[in-house]
């Protein structure tokens, strides 16, 4: 075992490091207002994070997955809601194309979202199919030459900034999950709006709206892989993507405690810095074992993924254990930092609101344990 980073990998981190400083100028006011961070999504493309993993060939970066987490690790320390975006982008939407598209879809679809000349969103969610993603309630009606698109999606995170939509909806309800297609929808077409913006608890600057279809019609030639295709294509795709949330909420928990650690040096009480009293050391010393532990697990995923092993397990374990993290060492930043925690200027409290999301989308933290738990007792 190596755990030491190639050289090239230490430079895109490095990178990514540097661009996330950037990010820090404005990132309380974009949390405030809900404000999308579109002027640094194009410089996210023109450093090649928004087509990380797709071959150089579509227009991508052609690196590996363990590249992609330690971009996301990154930015997240920073700005989760940014994270996000280049997670839900890169996992959800190029993944996908790049592994199961037609030549053709790919050479028109994926190659503008690999250059960040388009942005993707992935449309899987409903009022009444989360958790239980098979109970899809959006209709693709088979009409010969395209299918008729009616339903409704929730939660759909770049929603109202996305080009390309890859949706997920019912063409044979009576063959259950395997009736279900997923379709490229353009922004666009004749009968599908985008909802209002969701007002969240946090990554408040990346947009989550709900999408409405009402007799869309798509080409045929726009659904990906064979007829009925559709639920396997989610679930493998969300095994990525997970890796990718796993990335987000250990950044969200380094970030918190780097934040933390530097605070702990500079605030006195009774005569000294508070990282000298042990109730504070003690507090560190259990957020450095448990974001180590964490990493550890992500980089794993990432790389059993890029070994062509199967890591649907690895993914979930990773995504589980590095988002229950976040959300415990978040917290205990906040508590840290006193009062001083609880206000905005000092970065720790949105870090908290951010973290919460981490152990619901991509599959629940119990959803991560039945995947687990299904995988251990094969």
């Amino acid at each position: 075992m190596n755990f030491e980073l190639s050289e090239e990998h230490k430079m895109i981190r490095d990178a990514a490091r540097e661009f996330a400083q950037e990010l820090k100028a404005g990132v309380i006011q974009r949390d405030e207002e809900a404000k999308f961070p579109t002027d640094f999504v194009k410089q996210m493309a023109d450093l090649g994070f928004m087509g990380i993993m797709t071959p150089e060939a579509y227009g991508g970066a052609g690196m590996d997955t363990l590249a992609y987490v330690l971009v996301l690790e990154e930015i997240a320390k920073i700005d989760a809601s940014a994270a996000v975006i280049v997670s839900a982008h890169n996992s959800l939407v190029l993944y996908g194309l790049n592994a199961f598209g037609t030549e053709e879809q790919k050479q028109k679809y994926l190659v503008p979202l690999a250059k960040g000349a388009k942005l993707g969103a992935f449309a899987l969610s409903e009022p009444e199919a989360g958790s239980d993603a098979s109970s899809q309630h959006t209709t693709a009606e088979d009409k010969g030459d395209h299918y008729l698109l009616n339903g409704t999606k929730n939660w759909i995170t770049n929603g109202g900034h996305a080009d390309i939509y890859l949706v997920i909806a019912q063409t044979h309800p009576e063959k259950g999950h395997k009736g279900i297609n997923v379709l490229i929808v353009e922004k666009g077409l004749p009968g599908f709006t985008i909802g209002p913006k969701e007002n969240k608890l946090g990554i408040r600057s990346s947009d989550t709206h709900s999408l409405l279809f009402s007799d869309v019609k798509v080409p045929k030639e726009n659904r990906i892989g064979e007829d009925g295709f559709g639920f396997k294509f989610a679930m493998k795709t969300l095994d990525g993507g997970r890796i990718g949330i796993a990335a987000q909420a250990l950044g969200i928990a380094a970030g918190a405690y780097n934040l933390a650690l530097a605070y702990s040096k500079e605030r006195k009480t009774f005569g000294k810095p508070i990282s000298e009293h042990q109730a504070i050391q003690f507090k560190l010393a259990d957020m450095e074992v448990d974001i180590e532990t964490a990493r550890l697990l992500t980089y794993k995923a990432a790389w059993t993924k890029d070994q062509g092993l199967p890591y649907g397990k690895e993914a979930a374990m990773a995504k589980l254990h590095a988002s229950e993290v976040a959300m415990k060492h978040t917290v205990e930043a906040v508590q840290v930092h006193g009062g001083y925690g609880y206000v905005k200027e000092y970065h720790v409290e949105r870090l908290m609101r951010d973290a919460k999301i981490t152990q619901i989308y991509e599959g629940t933290s119990e959803i991560q344990r039945l995947v687990i738990a299904r995988e251990i007792l094969r």
